[in-house]
């Protein structure tokens, strides 16, 4: 049978961000430092293939601090922990590792800093999300104030409208953080914004990725979990930019073949959080439903790595 021609678009950048993947090795040295079971307050990252891998190598994910036993390792997951959750562990005289990813730390820093010059913060962020909880739990309940959209801003009630700073989710939409920050800055002229954008580089590549290749694909699709705020913000990007169909699918068994027929290009990424192994299977998935040829679309090269705390390089 003659396969169907397709152009595959493959974004570059793509997948594990040094986050990530410094997360997922502080989650393996640990059981290989301490042995199983090692605990995990919330999933490492927010990918069921990596969490289950993980699970089966001896962690154990739980929500709350109080879930785990005083004498077993806890690591914080990537996306940070308000200011309570290690001062427990430490009172509990528990082991601890905090994986949160550094450039969540650099949030955390300026929100403190910004807070002992004075200035009330306003956080950039999706409710309930665990980095966003983890942000605004790094100062007193009140000092953060939360906004998701631009209408968001007409209603806040601030203490002061002349000392406030903002800070930002690092997995934002970029689109939708410049909206957000405009309407900011119309209403509080003199509010203070980061030296640096907190979106971070991984987020910022994989949308730029995206925006470069969705015009030229008949549909796009994001290899993540429907709780990965940065894959979300994917077919979002995609979508916007003009690629009629843009979906969400954690594994190639999640493909709609039906909502694909008749496409002749398609465009391929994936969250920061998603690893290679899934991205390959999907490919594998359209090899065999079409006659493939395989076209890299690269934007930016990244080399950052992060070290893993010290604790791990250590002799147990």
């Amino acid at each position: 049978m003659t396969l169907p021609p397709l152009t595959l678009y493959l974004a570059a950048p793509r997948g594990f961000c040094a986050g990530v993947d410094r997360a997922i090795k502080i989650v393996e040295m640990a059981l290989q430092k301490w042995g199983a079971p090692v605990y995990v307050r919330h999933e490492i990252v927010h990918n069921k293939y990596v969490v289950d891998s993980l699970r089966e190598q001896g962690a154990v994910f739980v929500e709350e601090l109080d879930e785990c036993p005083p004498d077993r390792p806890v690591i914080f997951s990537a996306h940070g922990v308000p200011k309570a959750v290690p001062a427990e562990a430490a009172e509990r005289e528990m082991v601890y590792v905090d994986a949160t990813c550094p450039l969540v730390s650099k949030v955390h820093i300026e929100a403190a800093r910004h807070s002992e010059n004075g200035l009330q913060m306003v956080m950039i962020g999706h409710a309930g999300h665990p980095e966003t909880v983890g942000t605004m739990g790094q100062l007193p309940e009140g000092e953060v104030l939360l906004v998701e959209t631009p209408a968001d801003v007409a209603t806040l009630s601030v203490r002061d409208p002349d000392k406030l700073a903002f800070v930002t989710q690092t997995t934002l939409s970029l689109d939708d953080t410049a909206e957000i920050v405009a309407a900011l800055k119309a209403r509080f002229p003199n509010i203070v914004g980061p030296h640096k954008e907190d979106i971070c580089y991984a987020t910022t590549n994989r949308q730029e990725a995206v925006k470069a290749m969705a015009p030229d694909c008949d549909a796009l699709l994001v290899v993540g979990a429907p709780n990965s705020s940065n894959s979300k913000r994917l077919v979002e990007v995609g979508a916007r930019a003009g690629c009629r169909y843009a979906q969400l699918v954690q594994r190639a068994a999640d493909i709609d073949w039906r909502a694909l027929e008749g496409i002749r290009s398609l465009g391929l990424t994936a969250g920061a959080s998603a690893p290679d192994v899934l991205i390959e299977e999907v490919i594998d998935a359209f090899r065999q439903h079409y006659d493939v040829t395989l076209e890299t679309v690269t934007t930016a090269e990244e080399h950052v790595e992060f070290k893993v705390p010290r604790v791990l390089r250590e002799p147990a």
